[in-house]
């Protein structure tokens, strides 16, 4: 849910003072933006972002008390709607992978330029997934694998889904928030989470950007391929 209108509400996660001080510098004088908190422990990243609901989280990978993976599955597992972006210095970094499955909306290297920086927090902000399409394609072979040795639980396809469940998967590829999708089909946002948790429970997803994922492979959604 977005508090403020035309706002990017931002928070920084970080345990280097001066890279998160170096941050905002760039963002605060960025019409637009906001950066309404800092963290330096993965523990308080969680607790801002819970207090604070912000927009846009940028999170780095490796944090003191708790790693961003594990903060950032903690954060959606309360606050599905949040868009987390990981920092990383290391382009294959494995805990990008699993910040990915974890449902970060993709991965940000920490020495990126200042354009850079703005650009990908916007298009994260407008709904899009910042993966490298060999990212996307491996999360989604790891998901597919799953599957294949879970047996008891055959795979689901898109075509088994209700046409209304459809139509929320397909507003949630297109980045829609759970108010947004609400708003557009005239129902509650408790309505619109109950819906969510049976299209995973489908699907055999976790969350919102393994959903998107699958959506990509059933031709629902386009990749966002990094320059």
């Amino acid at each position: 849910m977005r508090y403020h209108e035309g706002v990017t509400r931002l928070l920084i996660c970080d345990d280097h003072a001066m890279f998160r001080q170096g941050l905002r510098s760039i963002l605060e004088t960025e019409e637009g933006f906001r950066v309404i908190g800092e963290a330096a422990t993965g523990r308080e990243a969680v607790r801002y972002a819970l207090e604070t609901h912000p927009d846009v989280i940028l999170m780095d990978i490796q944090m003191p008390e708790l790693d961003g993976v594990a903060a950032t599955k903690t954060i959606l597992e309360e606050f599905p709607d949040a868009k987390v972006i990981i920092l990383t210095m290391y382009r294959q970094d494995r805990y990008v992978f699993e910040a990915v499955k974890a449902g970060a909306r993709g991965y940000l290297l920490k020495d990126a330029g200042a354009d850079d920086l703005i650009s990908a927090i916007r298009r994260v902000d407008e709904g899009e997934t910042l993966l490298r399409a060999e990212l996307a394609a491996s999360v989604l072979d790891e998901f597919s694998r799953a599957k294949s040795e879970t047996p008891e639980h055959p795979e689901h396809r898109l075509s088994e889904l209700t046409e209304r469940e459809a139509t929320i998967l397909r507003l949630l590829a297109q980045g829609a928030s759970n108010q947004e999708i609400a708003v557009s089909l005239g129902v509650s946002e408790k309505t619109v989470r109950n819906r969510l948790s049976e299209i995973f429970s489908k699907l055999r997803l976790n969350n919102r950007t393994q959903a998107a994922l699958y959506a990509l492979r059933e031709g629902i959604a386009t990749l966002t391929h990094e320059s």
